[in-house]
Order: structure tokens, then C-alpha cells, then sequence
């Protein structure tokens, strides 16, 4: 997938009965919890677009990593590809530092935003202020110092926000338990907040609730 001067790897899973996309975007390399992800979201009805924001030259760059602008630009360009190709709506669900340039990243399309253990601190106040779409933030409760920063970046926020936090996980919310808390939290809401004319359309897919602690809200 080509966006301004840069080809970035990326792996789009789309059936004729998907309802929306998600965008799971790294600034680097796709792991294996970007993977695990795409695949719970695809079983509850969503396509998916796997992407890394950096060429293969650039990974391992601590600059580029938190280079906000320029992986929000790549991911703009990522989902007006998206959208050009598909004409469905599609939904950020971004890490770390992603999760910044997904604030500042709004483009035609989108209806909601995750952050699983993202930075949204580092998007400049008057980007958290522009966001339109509701946003999801997952947090791991022994990230304290996100937590912190993360509190402060959502009073800025004037659209629909939440924080929610996993007991006993760390940064990035890897391991079996945190990311299936994560995948849960990302389905619900996203199924929750498809636009209207698709949740009629396409109603979501049948499935037994998965078992799992009652997460705090914040």
C-alpha cells in the first residue's frame, strides 16, 4: 500500500458481509497482538487492515517512532486508501505513540477511535479538541504514569470519551489476559458505535458472550 513517497506493509481481510474496517496500525513492525486482535475483530463482523506506519528502513528509528506528525500522516493516507476502495467506515485501534497520531489522523469514514495502551498525551491539546468520534482509552492499572498523562489529555477531549482500565497489566497490555480484556472492550464498543444506516443494513453477527472480570471505568 502506497501513501506520499512511502510503500508500507499491510494486510486487508474484507468479506462481502463485513460491516466496517478496523485499522490496527503500528508505528513499526505488526505483532502478533496486532494479529490476535484483527482476528477477534474479523469474527465479530469486522474487515480488517493490518498496517505498519514505518518502511522497513525506518523501523527501529526511536525518531520516527515519535515522529506524531509524520505517523499521522501515513495513517491518513492509509485510511483515505481505505476508504477510496471500500466506502466503509472504519475504526482506528492504535498503541503507543499510533495512538496520538490517530487523534490528530480524523479523516472521512471514521467513526470511532481505540487506544490500547496508547499515548493520546502526545497529540497537541487542539487535535484532542477537534475529535469528533468517540474514543475509546484502555489503560493497563499498573501504568501509572500513563494513566496520569492520559487523564489530563482527555480534558481537552469534547467528544464522547472513555478510559478504562486493566486490572493488573502493564504498558502496552500484552499476554493473554490483558489483550483479551482489550479485544472485548474494542468489539463492544465498536459494535456499539457503528453508524446507524450500517447497524441496519448489516446487523452484527451472532455471538456467546466471553467470559472475563468487570473492568473499571474511569
Amino acid at each position: 500500500m502506497r501513501t506520499g513517497r512511502v510503500r508500507l506493509t499491510a494486510r486487508l481481510s474484507l468479506t462481502d458481509s463485513d460491516r466496517a474496517v478496523a485499522v490496527l496500525a503500528s508505528g513499526g513492525r505488526s505483532t502478533l497482538d496486532d494479529r490476535y486482535l484483527a482476528r477477534v475483530l474479523h469474527q465479530a463482523g469486522f474487515g480488517t487492515l493490518v498496517t505498519d506506519l514505518l518502511a522497513a528502513d525506518e523501523v527501529g528509528c526511536p525518531h520516527d517512532v515519535f515522529d506524531v506528525p509524520l505517523l499521522a500522516g501515513r495513517l491518513r493516507g492509509a485510511a483515505t486508501w481505505l476508504y477510496g476502495r471500500t466506502g466503509l467506515p472504519y475504526a482506528y485501534v492504535a498503541a503507543d505513540t499510533v495512538a496520538a497520531a490517530a487523534v490528530e489522523a480524523t479523516a472521512p469514514g471514521l467513526f470511532a477511535i481505540v487506544s490500547r495502551g496508547g499515548r493520546p498525551d502526545l497529540a497537541p491539546p487542539a487535535a484532542l479538541a477537534a475529535v469528533r468520534v468517540p474514543t475509546l482509552i484502555v489503560v493497563g492499572s499498573l501504568d501509572t504514569r500513563v494513566l496520569g498523562r492520559t487523564r489530563v489529555a482527555v480534558d481537552w477531549m469534547h467528544c464522547e470519551h472513555r478510559i478504562v482500565l486493566v486490572p493488573g497489566a502493564p504498558h502496552l497490555l500484552t499476554g493473554p489476559p490483558a489483550l483479551a480484556a482489550v479485544a472485548d472492550l474494542a468489539r463492544e464498543w465498536l459494535s456499539a458505535r457503528l453508524p446507524r444506516t450500517v447497524r441496519e443494513e448489516r446487523p452484527s453477527p451472532v455471538r456467546p458472550p466471553s467470559p472475563g472480570a468487570v473492568l473499571p471505568q474511569v
